[in-house]
């Protein structure tokens, strides 16, 4: 069964006539998700630093945004988590997932450090993996500047940013410096899109099959690149020694099944992987919070796998 509180939200963006993400620009499609974060997520809590910084990238610069916990005793090294946030590589920002961030920092006792990847089209795969790739680096060679503990970075992210999280685990085994933990909220694993959630949740549950096509032909205009294991993790030859992981996925998400088989995929590695299902959710709950009780719920849930992690 669909949670109350998911569906009356559906009734209401139904009734608002917001045009379906498919039928748009992105630059419409980015407008129109900054708009509709303030129907639906709660307000943000105080956070005891937020400062920006600006990471160099060849010609150009990555914004990164920093959040330091409130209530935290002042110490030099922190846990870390670098977050990736979610908008199909095409929509979302810093300021979408701020308030996810800062209860993530706040929940989980550690420094969040969210990551402007580029997005498409503008840029196109594999831009924003080597954008995530090039942020954790540089959160784990700035340690000291960054008060954080080079020992205890996690990496994660919610639907793309989930699926930037998983590979740049991948593209980082073997490096001095390594994610200790990966947190993959809704995570697309497999760009050919065949698991069955795709057909049972594929329209009326917000994310839509046709929406999820949208997006990939923003970021892979190239079929080739859906068997890549940067697009599709799933696929990699390998997931043996990666990080610990928390997958969590979305009972009335097309993505559902995509998470379930990650997870599976890691422990059949060997890898320490944990798999929540909230059953009667739909895509991008998460940073729902005000119109859907059981978002709070996940976020907790989140920040204790984190805690854990870090201890």
């Amino acid at each position: 069964m669909l949670d109350p509180q998911a569906q009356a939200l559906l009734h209401v963006l139904l009734a608002k006539g917001i045009p379906p993400i498919h039928t748009v620009t992105p630059r419409e499609a980015r407008d129109s998700y900054r708009l509709r974060r303030a129907l639906t997520q709660p307000d943000p809590p105080p956070v005891h630093v937020l400062r920006e910084h600006l990471v160099p990238r060849g010609q150009e610069k990555l914004k990164v945004r920093e959040y330091r916990p409130s209530g935290v005793a002042p110490g030099p090294h922190l846990p870390a988590l670098v977050y990736l946030h979610g908008g199909g590589w095409t929509i979302g920002d810093l300021d979408t997932h701020d308030v996810l961030c800062r209860t993530l920092c706040n929940g989980a006792r550690c420094v969040v450090l969210s990551v402007d990847y580029r997005l498409a089209p503008e840029v196109a795969f594999p831009g924003a993996y080597e954008d995530t790739v090039a942020a954790f680096q540089w959160a784990a060679e700035n340690c000291d500047r960054l008060g954080i503990d080079g020992r205890r970075i996690a990496i994660g992210g919610d639907s793309a940013g989930g699926n930037l999280a998983a590979a740049a685990c991948l593209g980082l085994l073997g490096e001095s410096m390594q994610p200790v933990f990966q947190l993959l909220i809704y995570p697309a694993t497999d760009q050919r899109a065949a698991a069955p959630s795709h057909q049972s949740n594929g329209q009326g549950y917000l994310l839509t099959r046709d929406s999820i096509l949208w997006f990939r032909r923003q970021y892979l205009p190239k079929e080739v690149d859906y068997l890549d294991w940067r697009a599709s993790p799933l696929l990699a030859n390998s997931l043996v020694g990666l990080p610990p992981a928390l997958v969590l996925t979305a009972g009335f998400d097309p993505l559902r099944d995509e998470g379930l088989q990650y997870a599976d995929a890691l422990s059949s590695a060997g890898v320490l992987a944990e798999y929540v299902c909230f059953e009667r959710q739909i895509h991008g709950f998460i940073s729902m919070g005000r119109v859907v009780r059981e978002a709070n719920t996940a976020v907790d849930l989140c920040a204790a796998a984190l805690r854990r992690a870090f201890a």
